[in-house]
């Protein structure tokens, strides 16, 4: 899949970070083991709404009686056909074109990862992991020391930021790929600056364990920096991994490595539960933080996942696509206009929504007090709603 484009800086002035970064941490850090921090705590529960699911091939027994004799025919149903990249071919030759486009980002706060999108020097990362920062330093690969870097745009609610590193050029940017068709158990590497370890960014393997995770009642409202619609995968991830790609068999990155969860309750550890935002959802999102836009928090009041075939049959929806609302948050718009979960929105302002990505698009290019229109299926029932954005 082709790469990013180099673009035009469209940033020129001050190149100290002191004068960019934001001032004042987020205080919603507190319930997650947010990966772009030293100082932690991990979340204590988890609950999904609607679970994703994965099909697989099965083989039946099937007893007959042929001229009075018993006889058990074995019938084999037909795998699904493998995923375009169900394997990891060959770590090191990926790793060795991906790590040059891996940065390591120290701040006044603590450690995180980027990923350099444009030669130039756009680098993407969470925005957990400068939130506060009264500087912002990117190490570059098998460049000496660190250099200042500025935040251009972000976006709160879905936890990314766009930096720019000034006064550089033919950087290695990574390959950004399609997460929409990314599958339960596909084999994946996360790349990031664990813990800070001298020495490069360290690299796990794993598997996407599942898709469109929504965690700890996670709506899309103003001041989450959890986002919906997470990519979960059992590659191990830790503090310091924030920010950084989640590739596909093929060294694409579909995903940004952002959050894990160690902890199930006060008495029980959890592992394996990683999770990283998908890159399609960051992709509809880049144009507008270059332009240095900060996107104001936009408040709908649902958490939601994507609709897929495999959920349209178990819960009988009647389309294969949309967005499903999992949680309706109480006294939100969505609320107030009468949304339930278990509908499936299918418009937004008019617009098609095919998935989570792009209603998180659709909903950056609107502002708070607007009025918008949403259509959903409620059963085989076309529902139309009204509401004002909070």
């Amino acid at each position: 899949m082709a790469g990013v484009e180099s673009q035009t800086d469209p940033n020129t002035g001050a190149t100290e970070s002191g004068d960019k970064a934001p001032v004042g941490g987020h205080t919603g850090l507190s319930r997650y083991a947010v990966l772009g921090r030293r100082r932690w705590v991990a979340i204590a529960a988890i609950a999904g709404t609607i679970g994703a699911l994965a099909g697989a091939g099965v083989g039946a027994i099937v007893a007959t009686a042929i001229a009075g004799h018993d006889t058990t025919t074995v019938i084999h149903q037909a795998l699904p056909p493998p995923a375009r990249l169900s394997q990891v071919n060959d770590v090191p030759t990926i790793l060795a074109a991906v790590e040059p486009a891996v940065v390591s980002i120290t701040t006044d706060q603590g450690e995180g990862t980027g990923m350099v999108i444009t030669a130039n020097g756009d680098v993407v990362t969470n925005y957990h992991v400068v939130a506060g920062a009264n500087y912002i330093h990117v190490s570059l690969y098998h460049r000496a020391g660190s250099v200042n870097a500025y935040l251009t745009g972000y976006d709160e609610d879905n936890d990314i930021a766009l930096l720019h590193v000034p006064d550089v050029s033919n950087l290695a940017t990574v390959v950004l790929g399609d997460s929409s068709q990314v599958r339960v158990g596909d084999n994946v590497i996360a790349v990031g600056n664990a813990l800070n370890l001298p020495g490069g960014p360290s690299a796990t393997t794993g598997i996407v364990s599942a898709l469109g995770r929504t965690i700890g009642g996670t709506t899309l409202t103003a001041g989450e920096l959890v986002p919906p619609n997470l990519i979960q995968t059992d590659a191990a991830i830790n503090p310091g991994n924030s920010g950084g790609p989640l590739l596909d068999a093929a060294g694409d990155v579909i995903g940004m490595n952002t959050l894990v969860i160690q902890q199930a309750n006060d008495t029980e550890a959890a592992q394996g539960l990683g999770f990283a935002i998908p890159i399609n959802t960051i992709k509809t999102l880049i144009p507008t933080l270059r332009k240095g836009s900060k996107v104001a928090p936009t408040e709908l009041g649902i958490s939601m996942q994507d609709n897929t075939p495999q959920l349209a049959a178990q819960y009988g929806f009647t389309t294969t696509t949309g967005v499903i609302v999992s949680q309706v948050l109480v006294d939100s718009p969505a609320y107030d206009a009468g949304m339930q979960a278990y509908d499936v929105i299918v418009s937004f302002a008019g617009q098609q929504v095919t998935s989570s990505a792009a209603l998180i698009a659709l909903l950056a290019g609107h502002s708070p007090g607007q009025r918008v229109s949403i259509t959903a299926l409620r059963g085989s029932v076309t529902e139309h709603f009204a509401l004002t954005l909070g």
